[in-house]
C-alpha cells in the first residue's frame, strides 16, 4: 500500500473552508475546489516507494500487470479507469452532461478528423471514453438532477408570473412528455444570452420573492435565485427549472448516468467517476456551450432524482450503479472491534472521511499478474508507506492498494473504497 500526496484544485467554485476543515489546515482564502486521488494526467496522485515520490501514473505504465491485475487490464486496459476525488462546492458548478460509450468514441473520432485541436476552446471530446459520476454526501449537499416531471416544471414556471415564460408554460402542458422537455430546453439554450437575459433576470427576482413566501416550491426557487445570482442573465438559469432540485444529506448519493443533465450548487462530497474529460455545458457557464451536440446527448427522460443510500453487505455499506469502472463503498470502523481483512483482485484506493483508520499490510495475496490542468497545491503528501507495517490515514488522506493485496482495517473512522467491478 503507498500513501498518496494529492493535488487540490482551485477551481473559481470551490469552498474555501470546506476542505481546509476536513484537512484540518488552515484556509488560504482562495477556493479549494477538488482533491483528486488516482492516475489521471491532468494531476496524478503521487507516491514515495523509497527512491523519491513519483507520479502513480508512471508507476502504473511501468507495471500495469502487477498495480491493476489482470481482469483490470483485460477490461479497461493498462490504466486506472477511475478517479476519485474530494468535492467542496461553494457555489454553483456549470449545468452539464456526459456522453455514452459510443457517443464519446464518435464525438472524438469526428473532431480528430476535423483537426480540432485537443485544448481548443470548443472542443467538446477531450477523450472516447463516458464519463458516468458518483456523488456521496459529506455534508448536507444542494444539486440538480435529471429533468422535472413537465406539469411540475409548467407549474413552478407558470408561479413566476413572468410573461415570457408563458409560452414555455403552455408547451410543457400541452405537449408529450419528451417532446415538452426537448422543445423548451432546446428554445431556452438557442435563445442566446442577450435575447433571453431579461427574462432570466426577471424570473430571478420573482423566484427570489417566493422563496421568501414559503410553499411548495419555495426551497426550488430559492435554489434558483441563488443560481442566478453567480450567473446573472445566463440561459442556463431557466434550463435549470426544468430539472430536479436535490438535497441530500450526508450519507445520501446521485449517480449521474450518460445523457442525465446535472449541476452540483453547494457541500462537499467524495466523487468517484470514470476517468474522462468529457463535459458538454449546458449553461451557468462562459465556456463553450454546443447546443447541437447537447441534444445529441441529452435525454429527455422525466423522473426523480433517485436518490441513492448504501446497501450493507458483511459490513461494507455499498453504493451500487450500473457500470464496471467504478464500485464505491464504505466502513464504519467501531472502537474495539476486531481487525477486518480486506483483499481484491482489483486496485483500490482508500479514503478516510472522519476519525482515525489504521491499515495493516498483510502481503501479497491475490492474482495479481497479467499481462488528466492546472496543477495547484499538494495535499495528503508524505513518506514512503509500501514497506510492511501499518499506515495511519487521517481525515482527507487517502493510499493506493495494488491489486492482490491483502491489507486489515481497524481503529474508529469512516473509510471510502473505490475499485474495480472486474
Amino acid at each position: 500500500m503507498d500513501r498518496l500526496a494529492n493535488t487540490v484544485r482551485p477551481y473559481a467554485w470551490g469552498s474555501t473552508t470546506a476542505l481546509p476543515e476536513l484537512l484540518g489546515t488552515a484556509p488560504t482564502g482562495e477556493p479549494q475546489a477538488e482533491m483528486w486521488m488516482g492516475a489521471h494526467p491532468g494531476a496524478p496522485s503521487r507516491i514515495d516507494r523509497g527512491a523519491g515520490p513519483v507520479s502513480l501514473a508512471e508507476v502504473i505504465d511501468a507495471a500495469p500487470g502487477t498495480e491493476l491485475g489482470a481482469d483490470t487490464v483485460r477490461a479497461f486496459g493498462p490504466r486506472l479507469p477511475f478517479l476519485l476525488k474530494l468535492l467542496a462546492a461553494g457555489s454553483p458548478l456549470s449545468l452539464q452532461v456526459h456522453p455514452d460509450p459510443a457517443q464519446a468514441g464518435e464525438g472524438f473520432a469526428d473532431e480528430e478528423r476535423r483537426g480540432v485541436p485537443i485544448d481548443a476552446g470548443h472542443r467538446n471530446y477531450k477523450d472516447a471514453n463516458h464519463k458516468p459520476e458518483l456523488i456521496v454526501a459529506l455534508t448536507p449537499f444542494d444539486g440538480l438532477c435529471g429533468f422535472r416531471h413537465p406539469a411540475q416544471a409548467a407549474d413552478l414556471l407558470a408561479g413566476l408570473d413572468i410573461d415570457d415564460l408563458k409560452p414555455y408554460v403552455d408547451i410543457l402542458r400541452a405537449s408529450p412528455e419528451e417532446d415538452a422537455l426537448r422543445e423548451v430546453f432546446t428554445a431556452v439554450l438557442s435563445a442566446g444570452h442577450h435575447a433571453i437575459a431579461g427574462t432570466v433576470e426577471r424570473a430571478a427576482l420573482a423566484a427570489d420573492g417566493l422563496a421568501e413566501k414559503g410553499g411548495p416550491y419555495a426551497e426550488d426557487y430559492a435554489a434558483y435565485a441563488g443560481i442566478a445570482h453567480h450567473y446573472p442573465g445566463d440561459p442556463g438559469v431557466l434550463a435549470a427549472m426544468l430539472l430536479n432540485h436535490v438535497q441530500l444529506q450526508p450519507g445520501e448519493a446521485l449517480f449521474l448516468g450518460a445523457g442525465i443533465p446535472h449541476a452540483y450548487l453547494s457541500g462537499l462530497g467524495v466523487e468517484l467517476m470514470a476517468n474522462s474529460d468529457n463535459v458538454l455545458r449546458c449553461g451557468l457557464t462562459p465556456k463553450h456551450v454546443d447546443v447541437p451536440e447537447l441534444l445529441r446527448v441529452v435525454r429527455f427522460e422525466a423522473g426523480d432524482a433517485g436518490v441513492l443510500r448504501p446497501e450493507a453487505v458483511d459490513g461494507e455499506e455499498i453504493y451500487e450503479t450500473p457500470i464496471d469502472e467504478f464500485r464505491l463503498s464504505r466502513f464504519a470502523l467501531a472502537p474495539g472491534a476486531a481487525p477486518r481483512p480486506l483483499v481484491s483482485r482489483t486496485p483500490q484506493i482508500l479514503l478516510c472521511t472522519a476519525g482515525t483508520v489504521r491499515l495493516r499490510d498483510g502481503g501479497a495475496g491475490g492474482e495479481a499478474d497479467g499481462g488528466a490542468g492546472d496543477a495547484g497545491a499538494a495535499a495528503g503528501a508524505g513518506a514512503g508507506a509500501r514497506v510492511g507495517g501499518e499506515l495511519t490515514l487521517s481525515p482527507g488522506e487517502s493510499a493506493f492498494v495494488p491489486a492482490g493485496e491483502r491489507l486489515t482495517l481497524s481503529g474508529e473512522g469512516t473509510l471510502f473504497r473505490a475499485t474495480v467491478v472486474a
